[in-house]
């Protein structure tokens, strides 16, 4: 299609593309996957070479959640069958930190449930851990935070803060009323004041539409974040979208990661919770549509793929584990 090897070239050329480019890959019949996928496959290697991040993350503190996310198993407003427990010691957290270098992530989060880690004493377990740590990127998802408390983690040696959009801004609100969407925004402006790096991703396949999918990728491109995890909806009986919304198609969650590329051709892109139960054994052609990271080990409140199955999954299609650290700007091939 002469218009898909434009949009190639925009991308190439890192010239924005516009709303209606983003929703015309979305809308490309399934039979252009071989061609799409040979451009993204290029987008991917001429900014990453063929190096595949590992991320890896422990669930620090579980459940109780005061938010009303729709998909979220750790909400207290939903009724789901998950262990809930407060913050864990800096050993603990150090434990899930060798693990996770053993299994050659290069970097690493502490994830905490609630809106915010508000109390002063967990903020300086964190800051503890931190401390200790060191090879991987040290990074941390801990709701919305402040300026002064973003700061403080950065002198403790945090490189990256994690704060999902989740969604677009128009679609926002059926998703959570608990908190805004200028709150998730403002926390990202701040982390990224605060000299930190910044991961911020979506979650697709909760009720949006394909128009709304496009705003999401142009609204984290506004924002110029670093890295963007992208996951499908893993639904968790109890929760408010359970049963409500029929799955994404495994050619339609590729055409997403697609458009994420041409979108960010330059960002990281990772293809994160949901990928085992929603791709099943096409999980490899992530990599074909754009994506260079998949984490590693266990999700939140859901099991992963064992680690050596992914690590033989990236072998088998031609491509290495990235052994240094996640920095800003890729290296150009």
């Amino acid at each position: 299609m002469a218009n898909l090897k434009n949009l190639y070239s925009k991308a190439l050329k890192q010239k924005k593309l516009s709303l209606a480019d983003a929703m015309e890959i979305l809308s490309l019949p399934d039979s252009i996957l071989p061609e799409l996928f040979n451009y993204t496959g290029q987008l991917r290697q001429k900014y990453f070479a063929n190096k595949i991040q590992l991320c890896s993350i422990v669930n620090a503190k579980s459940g109780k959640c005061s938010e009303d996310c729709s998909y979220c198993a750790q909400s207290a407003q939903h009724t789901t069958q998950i262990n809930s427990y407060p913050l864990l010691t800096k050993e603990k957290l150090l434990e899930a930190y060798a693990s996770a270098k053993n299994n050659e992530a290069n970097c690493f989060s502490l994830v905490t449930s609630g809106k915010a880690l508000l109390k002063d004493s967990e903020l300086k377990v964190v800051c503890e851990t931190l401390t200790c740590m060191s090879g991987l990127t040290r990074a941390a998802s801990l709701g919305i935070l402040d300026k002064i408390q973003l700061l403080k983690l950065k002198q403790a040696g945090l490189d990256k803060y994690h704060h999902n959009l989740e969604t677009s801004a128009s679609f926002f609100p059926k998703m959570c009323s608990t908190h805004t969407y200028e709150d998730r925004i403002k926390t990202i402006q701040s982390a990224k004041e605060a000299g930190l790096q910044v991961c911020s991703g979506v979650i697709f396949g909760i009720g949006e539409t394909p128009r709304q999918r496009a705003e999401a990728a142009l609204e984290l491109r506004q924002l110029n974040v670093d890295s963007v995890p992208i996951n499908i909806l893993h639904p968790i009986p109890g929760t408010r979208v359970f049963g409500k919304v029929a799955p994404l198609q495994v050619v339609d969650i590729l055409k997403i990661i697609a458009m994420f590329r041409f979108v960010l051709p330059n960002k990281t892109i990772g293809v994160i919770g949901g990928r085992e139960v929603n791709l099943g054994d096409r999980q490899a052609e992530i990599f074909s549509a754009g994506a260079n990271g998949i984490m590693i080990g266990n999700y939140l409140t859901t099991g992963g793929n064992p680690v050596q199955t992914d690590l033989q999954m990236i072998k088998a299609c031609g491509l290495e584990v990235k052994t240094t650290q996640c920095h800003a700007e890729p290296d150009e091939a």
